[in-house]
């Protein structure tokens, strides 16, 4: 009803030069035009004009740039550029340069050439290295941005098609040292992988794949040539199809994963891999640990171990060298391949410290060993142990850490686990007649396919019903535990429960169309999303390797002068050691003991968790940023109709002004309401219906010249007679005029709590309706609940004064603004941001887009618009109000977590460093083997990610859960 007007008022009225085929008052070529896109950022920290100057110019001077200007009132910059010279992280770059905060609103390159696509990254071991990436992928000449997770694994890259494709940028990711597969692409592309069961594989499996219609490439997966990757159209093929291609060869196959179902397969490689390591490496750390600590207790043991076999060489070091050598480079060896990929590209990480720290130990003690073997009278210890034991337990931790981060994206697993594992396929003749059944993987449905949907059996895949009547049980995806009726011509959703009856449902969407992949991805996407907090880790990261390698060197030589030049108490000096190895220890126990992987996990897992928990109940928060700014949230602004009400209004009274019957009046009315969005105008449609023979598919007359006016109502033109439907606003700028009688009948509508409508028949007043839309029953409570939040209610409408002051004194609002159009609502959330406030706006509809956008948090209900959906940064998918203090609490809870994370992980840093470092050695006597420091070092990372799992515990405020049971009540009386 309101997009196109509102896009102009929004855009082209307020900014010509940025209108789409206005480019600064000069005609440009077509190829120059082609060139260009446009992009609008919200910009935050402009307090008055003189901010906008230097951010416009900074702008301008970069190249490639055709407009820029700034809107303060609106807090917007829109941008005219040449994709081919800069992209939009470049300009959002500039901004933040600026010294304000930016973030990409639209980009109408994405209408065309922006794609984005999903990479697992395997081999990850702390922030350092997703930051490496990030800037990698960044760097790329046709990346807008780049989004890395180190908990997911996961990079999601916005990309132009016309400059760079995916494969360039997995090429890009593993020239980084990483391994890159692709999960998704944006080019309306499916991924799946077979296995392939037979002796021979060869070409001609990829040639007979290739030459089917709709597939784009096929090829061998990861240098086997029994698994397959195939990228296809799915509207145009599917995997049915491929399966079938191999009945015409002796192979067969099988679906080894469907896009996302292989990052399970891939983590629980990742958690065998590292289970076997850990058991290999304890078997060989176990007698040099028994060998070094334990068996020189037991005099006849040690008694062997002290044999001499070559000079000085004894029985007991030769076996610690035996089995700590294939510790250190057999079962270490990630270790190393990791540091050799890190320093190769300019960086350090968690492996370089590990390497440093067991090398130091390692090769100290092969050169104790040497010399033992080569003198008579060498005295020296090895320390083979503190190696062995340290990737020992440094291989452990990661193991637990691995299988904790699996347990943080159980809400994705469980989404996925909602379509069922088979179905039952039909086969009809030309006349739609079943000719045949089969059952078939669920994973193999094609679109248009017709499937068979059983009594207590999962809706296999989104489509409608051909056939048959029965109720579905939609809480999977409303939230709310009723059935609903469906019938022929109804939509149904993959993943949902069919109650009673038999249907017969032709799929319309599969894949990544699916609805349930779309709220997967939505919450994949979410996790992907790095809060700002977040930027605190990555800072630290940069520095902290190296910083930390520093602190570990000066301590080595600190003890090491110190012991020389005998500034302590040879005492201090354990039996078994010299002043250098005392020395040697605290440097390599500083080394170790430092662990960066807890301070980037602290954000990550719980936003991974926190927004699992949400999709889980109902809330879908889009990414970190949104959690983060909903926790500060003191003021929310809720829109009136479908957000505090039903959102169901209906026609509760009819006065006619002139001599008509109500039938011909109300096809009037509906032909030119039928055209609009507005829950009020689909309320008179319906109510149009019951005066209409064909009730069930009414044919309208034709209308022309339709024209929706945003805040006031529609026009058109019905069998020659100009139609007008809407709010006292409407018929005195058209200048029709109001009789008495139609004004009392308003005033005493709004008495009520109910909307009055007026119609006008060529400029003459010719009904007043009543339109009456209910309360929802929690609205009150929610409004109470959260003054005891200490937060602020408003509540603004497009409806009338007096509708809107009823409903405001019935929850409980104390501030209303009424009679709004879509731009004043948003210059109202403006007015807020400048008084201090921290605002959320709470709505449904198109006309609350601009204000869902200009919002610190937009929260739409989930019954609401595509277009406020898309706006909005929490989408409240139960369409329950007190859901708005469930993602509230929620947010606060999560960002609880985190901060106890991050007082941890630096807690951990800032004291375990100077213990290991020896500092408080002189007075207690008591060091941190660098075993011990290893362990330690482990202990963090997995208890940041067990700390951030507590989050799974989350309960929401029970005083919801008593307006729940009332609501109830309310429902059945």
């Amino acid at each position: 009803m309101a997009i196109t007007s509102m896009g102009e008022e929004t855009y082209s009225t307020r900014h010509p030069l940025l209108q789409k085929n206005k480019f600064g008052g000069g005609c440009r070529s077509s190829s120059e035009e082609e060139a260009t896109s446009r992009a609008v950022f919200r910009v935050v920290g402009m307090t008055c004009a003189a901010c906008a100057g230097p951010v416009e110019e900074a702008i301008k001077q970069l190249q490639g740039i055709h407009e820029a200007i700034i809107d303060v009132l609106n807090n917007q910059a829109q941008v005219l550029f040449n994709p081919s010279f800069i992209n939009v992280e470049k300009i959002r770059e500039t901004i933040e340069g600026a010294g304000l905060e930016a973030s990409l609103i639209e980009n109408e390159a994405n209408e065309t050439s922006i794609q984005v696509c999903r990479i697992r990254i395997n081999g990850m071991t702390c922030t350092s290295c997703s930051s490496t990436i990030e800037r990698v992928l960044r760097e790329t000449n046709g990346v807008e941005r780049a989004h890395v997770s180190l908990a997911l694994e996961e990079a999601e890259v916005h990309y132009d098609r016309r400059l760079v494709g995916h494969e360039k940028l997995l090429d890009e990711v593993e020239s980084a040292g990483f391994e890159a597969l692709l999960i998704s692409t944006g080019e309306d592309l499916s991924k799946i992988d077979l296995k392939i069961v037979g002796e021979c594989v060869d070409e001609s499996i990829k040639t007979l794949l290739e030459a089917l219609p709709g597939v784009q490439s096929v090829e061998f997966h990861q240098g086997t040539d029994k698994i397959i990757s195939v990228l296809y159209k799915h509207d145009v093929t599917g995997p049915r199809n491929f399966v079938r291609v191999f009945g015409q060869t002796k192979l067969k196959a099988t679906i080894f994963s469907v896009g996302e179902e292989g990052r399970e397969s891939q983590r629980q490689g990742e958690i065998n891999q590292y289970y076997k390591s850990f058991i290999w490496s304890l078997v060989c750390t176990v007698p040099v640990f028994l060998t070094a600590m334990v068996f020189m207790y037991i005099p006849w043991i040690n008694h062997l171990l002290m044999f001499k076999v070559i000079n000085m060489l004894n029985t007991g070091e030769i076996i610690r060298c035996a089995f700590a050598t294939p510790v250190q480079f057999f079962i270490g060896w990630k270790f190393y391949y990791g540091s050799y990929k890190a320093l190769r590209r300019g960086s350090a990480n968690m492996d370089v410290l590990i390497a440093l720290g067991t090398n130091a130990a390692y090769f100290y003690s092969l050169y104790s060993v040497l010399r033992a073997a080569t003198s008579h009278d060498f005295k020296g210890e090895d320390f083979f142990e503190t190696s062995s034991m340290l990737i020992t337990f440094i291989l452990l931790g990661k193991y637990l850490e691995v299988m904790a981060k699996g347990k943080t994206s159980d809400a994705i697993s469980k989404l996925m686990n909602l379509t069922p594992d088979t179905a039952i396929l039909l086969s009809l003749d030309s006349e739609g007649k079943v000719t045949g059944e089969e059952e078939i993987d669920g994973r193999l449905i094609q679109k248009n396919d017709v499937i068979k949907v059983l009594p207590g059996v999962k809706v296999a895949s989104d489509g409608y019903v051909i056939w048959g009547k029965s109720h579905v049980d939609e809480s999977m995806m409303t939230g709310e535990a009723k059935l609903v009726a469906k019938r022929k011509g109804d939509a149904v959703i993959g993943g949902t429960l069919n109650a009673n009856g038999v249907l017969h449902v032709k799929v319309t969407r599969v894949g990544s169309e699916s609805a349930l992949a779309q709220i997967v991805r939505l919450v994949e996407s979410a996790q992907l999303a790095k809060a700002p907090v977040q930027k605190l880790a990555d800072k630290i990261s940069r520095f902290f390797v190296p910083v930390v390698i520093s602190i570990s060197l000066s301590t080595w030589l600190a003890w090491f002068f110190a012991g020389k030049l005998h500034w302590y108490s040879e005492s201090w000096i354990p039996a078994s050691m010299d002043s250098f190895e005392l020395a040697l220890q605290f440097g390599i126990s500083v080394m170790v003991v430092a662990c960066p992987c807890a301070l980037g996990l602290a954000t990550p897992t719980a936003v991974m968790v926190g927004t699992g928990v949400g999709a889980s109940q109902g809330v879908l928060i889009k990414g970190g940023q949104a959690l983060e700014r909903a926790h500060m949230v003191n003021c929310i602004v809720f829109d009136k109709t479908g957000t505090l009400t039903m959102g169901k209004p209906v026609v509760v009274k009819t006065k006619l002004l002139k001599n008509m019957t109500l039938g011909e009046f109300y096809e009037l009315v509906a032909a030119t309401e039928v055209n609009s969005e507005h829950p009020l105008a689909k309320a008179i449609v319906n109510h149009a219906k019951k005066f209409r023979d064909d009730e069930e598919n009414p044919a309208w007359p034709q209308v022309h010249d339709f024209l929706s006016i945003t805040g006031n109502g529609v026009k058109a033109t019905v069998k020659g007679r100009e139609i007008m439907v809407g709010n006292k606003n409407l018929m005195s700028e058209h200048g029709v005029n109001i009789p008495k009688d139609a004004e009392e009948m308003l005033a005493e509508a709004e008495k009520m709590a109910q909307t009055g409508i007026l119609v006008s028949v060529n400029r003459e007043l010719t009904g007043v309706l009543a339109v009456s839309d209910p309360l929802k029953p929690s609205a009150r409570a929610v409004i109470s609940i959260l003054k005891s939040m200490n937060i602020v209610s408003i509540m603004v409408t497009g409806d009338n004064w007096g509708t809107a002051n009823s409903i405001a004194r019935e929850v409980g609002i104390d501030f209303v603004m009424a009679e709004a159009k879509p731009k004043q609502k948003a210059e109202k959330v403006k007015e807020l941001q400048e008084g201090g406030h921290v605002v959320a706006m709470v709505g449904d509809g198109i006309n609350d887009a601009p204000a869902l956008v200009a919002a610190d948090v937009g929260m739409a209900i989930g019954a609401g618009t595509d277009i406020a959906i898309e706006a909005a940064d929490i989408v409240l998918m139960k369409s329950n109000l007190e859901d708005v203090i469930t993602a509230i609490d929620l947010s606060r809870k999560t960002f609880s977590r985190i901060r106890l994370n991050y007082v941890w992980a630096l807690g951990y840093n800032l004291i375990g460093i100077p213990i290991a470092a020896g500092v408080l050695f002189p007075w207690t006597h008591l060091r941190l083997p660098p075993w011990f420091a290893g362990a330690a070092m482990a202990a963090s990372s997995v208890s940041v990610v067990c700390s951030s799992l507590l989050l799974k515990n989350y309960k929401r405020p029970k005083m919801l859960d008593n307006l729940e049971i009332s609501e109830v009540l309310v429902e059945r009386v």
